[in-house]
């Protein structure tokens, strides 16, 4: 695992300007060591200068124990070592203040200028020292080796631990802007997985608000026709014995229907498979009646890759009315517009709308006279279905219908969701009405 800013920052322990107390202790060595140096070549200088050797070692300490500092002002450590130069002392604060410059994220003219006077500084004492020991006679060589010496020693004690440094500090800086990007890229990962866990429980939500949907669309309508039927069968019961008895056929066909579509569609939420298209009902006479249902468990079988296309199509809306009115609706149907095909989804969405507006006449105003519109347009598809006040008001209480509350709800939650626009509410007549206008 990659290691955060906010950890690497709680990580820091070391005294005032030390991240850790080891980079703490390398530097007191290093500073001991530069005043130990400083110290011994303070003997000499002191020597030469005529002062006493006290004052000349007391001045080395001092000037070595600066490299102390060096993380915190390397600028004033190469300085110091720059005014020790003619002293012939600080050598080693000068290579290692030197390379602490080079490592700062400092401007580059500045590093250059401060080397460049480094070198400059040891280049001349170097000349001249040389050149003094070649007049004492110390050395025999060419007058060559005079500037040979000069420009030799100061590039060695100057060149080395400034191209060092550069690399370590490019080095540096890349590691970290390297870990600021693992950092981002760990922070970005985090968020994408939050996101993608909202995303996953929101997908969890829509695929359930769909499977309920859909188990409404396709059950529904039959058992509302049951509960029609079998309110109707105990108003016949002692009139016409044989009409009651293909009745009671009837509802037990259709019953044995829906548990069949509902047990199919409950299957496929748990295995995932394909259903089976359902058996066909005993009685041929019964399918006007429950054709209504009938379409919806072929919805279903289509959706689940079937043939007959994905889903149901408005033109089988044609079918539906007539299943309606074969169920004693009396249900007018009228197209406008030339008809032409839209989206799957389009029109599976235009089907159950007409769909659960004709279960809701079925429920809250049986024998009401209902109108059905349906309007091609330019850029939309609209569709109107209204219904009459019922004959008796009292039958669909006394048939014992129950609602959910959730059929409106559902066919807006479709028509919104492909960016149409939905309406219902109460006629002046008293009536109902529901319109859909969906982008075509």
């Amino acid at each position: 695992m990659t290691t955060t800013g906010e950890e690497r920052a709680a990580a820091v322990s070391g005294p005032w300007w030390w991240a850790r107390w080891r980079g703490a202790l390398f530097d007191g060595s290093l500073a001991l060591a530069s005043a130990a140096e400083c110290a011994a070549e303070g003997v000499p200088f002191a020597r030469d200068a005529g002062v006493p050797l006290a004052a000349g070692v007391l001045f080395g300490l001092l000037c070595g124990s600066v490299l102390l500092v060096r993380r915190r002002w390397p600028i004033a450590v190469v300085l110091v070592a720059i005014a020790v130069t003619p002293a012939q002392m600080g050598f080693l604060m000068g290579i290692v203040g030197l390379y602490t410059l080079a490592t700062c994220e400092l401007p580059r003219r500045i590093i250059g200028a401060l080397a460049g006077m480094s070198l400059l500084g040891t280049m001349i004492v170097t000349f001249v020292r040389v050149r003094q020991d070649m007049a004492r006679g110390d050395f025999t060589i060419g007058d060559w080796f005079v500037p040979f010496a000069a420009v030799t020693t100061s590039l060695g004690l100057t060149a080395p631990p400034l191209l060092l440094g550069l690399y370590v500090g490019a080095r540096r800086r890349l590691m970290e802007s390297l870990r600021e990007r693992a950092d981002s890229l760990e922070r970005e990962l985090q968020l994408l997985a939050e996101r993608a866990e909202e995303r996953a429980e929101w997908a969890r939500g829509e695929e359930r608000t769909r499977i309920a949907r859909e188990m409404h669309d396709v059950v529904a309508h039959r058992v509302s026709l049951m509960v029609v039927h079998a309110a109707a069968l105990q108003a016949v019961a002692r009139k016409d014995p044989e009409k009651a008895v293909r009745n009671a056929a009837l509802v037990g066909d259709m019953g044995r229907q829906a548990l069949t579509e509902l047990r199919e569609m409950l299957g496929v939420l748990r295995s995932g498979e394909a259903p089976e298209r359902p058996a066909p009902l005993r009685d041929p006479a019964a399918l006007p009646l429950v054709a209504v249902g009938v379409a919806a468990a072929a919805a279903a079988s289509r959706a689940a890759g079937e043939p007959g296309g994905d889903g149901p199509c408005l033109a089988e809306l044609e079918e539906l009315v007539g299943q309606s009115a074969a169920a004693g609706m009396v249900v007018d149907l009228s197209v406008e517009g030339e008809a032409r095909p839209y989206g799957a989804e389009i029109e599976q969405t235009a089907y159950r709308v007409v769909q659960e507006a004709l279960t809701n006449v079925h429920k809250h105003a049986a024998g009401a006279k209902t109108r059905v519109r349906l309007a091609h347009r330019g850029a939309e598809i609209a569709m109107q279905v209204e219904n009459g006040p019922p004959p008796e008001p009292a039958t669909a209480s006394a048939a014992g219908l129950p609602s959910g509350g959730n059929g409106l709800l559902g066919m807006k939650e479709r028509v919104v969701a492909l960016g149409g626009v939905f309406v219902s509410g109460p006629t002046d007549a008293g009536g109902f009405r529901v319109s859909a206008v969906i982008p075509a």
